[in-house]
């Protein structure tokens, strides 16, 4: 057994030592990505910081309500979901947050996400499969997952790694065509004719990304599992989180069960479980697995 205090706590450190591992990283493709282009370390490190801002500030600000569109999420209607916004409500006062907007979106496959930029400014969007199986209770745990992303930052917290990742990605596309069609270029314009180190270059340009999705990934899974521990805490009800994941897990386990039409590979980690279904969606999902979240919630107390 666990208590929910253990476990908050070593999900919290193992998420913030992971970004600092995403921040070095990210620094060393900076540093590289100026060696390639022969600009210096401060060059580089320029470039690299207006590409994070721009990207970073827009995520930051049009976020949220792109990810609600991308969703098809439609603002509820107060008197038709009163008790969807009585839990949200309650949950949002006990934590001490600014009452969330809520969202829902007319899907089978039961689910939730929080998404926004701060605690003043997020929003709760369930789908109507997730109302349409769960009992209060159940539900109640999911919406709590939930306000616990809003309440941690983790909204925050995972653009933060989404920036990185994506700036990332850029990055190492552009050391890639530089080295394959530009070759390497030392300071002054002489062409650096050391082999090695252009195919290291080369290399880390290929495999940089794939990195930076595992980072992501890895982050991702452990807010998950601190958003399990604060949202049983919350509601003092772990077995109930437990049995809401339970239900997901069988309505997948389904050969007729779908993924979220809408979901995507960029929006999917802002989901309360996997959204997608199969394939590599296993391989590199943004979730734990759900029989291991399902085991930790009913060992807590």
């Amino acid at each position: 057994m666990t208590s929910f205090f253990d476990e908050i706590a070593r999900n919290r450190l193992k998420s913030a030592l992971l970004l600092f591992v995403f921040f070095l990283f990210f620094t060393g493709i900076i540093l590289l990505f100026a060696h390639v282009l022969g600009v210096g370390m401060l060059g580089g490190l320029i470039v690299g910081a207006v590409l994070v801002a721009a990207y970073a500030l827009f995520a930051y600000f049009m976020g949220g309500k792109m990810v609600l569109k991308i969703s098809r999420a439609q603002e509820a209607d107060q008197k038709q979901y009163h008790y969807l916004y009585d839990i949200i409500e309650g949950l949002a006062s006990a934590i001490q947050v600014k009452m969330p907007g809520v969202y829902v979106i007319n899907d089978p496959n039961p689910n939730a996400f929080a998404t926004g930029r701060n605690k003043n400014h997020a929003y709760i969007a369930v789908t109507t499969g997730l109302l349409s199986i769960m009992d209060k209770k159940e539900l109640q745990g999911v919406i709590a997952h939930e306000m616990s992303h809003v309440a941690d930052n983790d909204i925050l917290y995972m653009l933060i790694a989404v920036v990185f990742a994506g700036a990332i990605g850029l990055i190492a596309s552009s050391i890639r065509m530089s080295v394959m069609f530009g070759g390497f270029q030392a300071r002054g314009g002489r062409r650096n004719d050391g082999g090695l180190i252009m195919l290291i270059a080369l290399v880390i340009g290929f495999l940089a990304p794939l990195f930076a999705l595992l980072l992501r990934l890895a982050i991702s899974r452990r807010r998950e599992y601190m958003a399990d521990a604060n949202g049983a805490r919350l509601i003092r009800d772990p077995h109930s989180l437990a049995s809401a994941l339970t239900k997901i897990r069988d309505y997948m386990k389904n050969p007729q069960s779908r993924p979220v039409m809408h979901a995507n590979d960029i929006t999917s980690s802002l989901y309360f479980s996997n959204p997608l279904k199969g394939g590599f969606s296993n391989l590199f999902s943004t979730h734990p697995p759900i029989d291991e979240r399902i085991k930790k919630l009913q060992q807590m107390y």
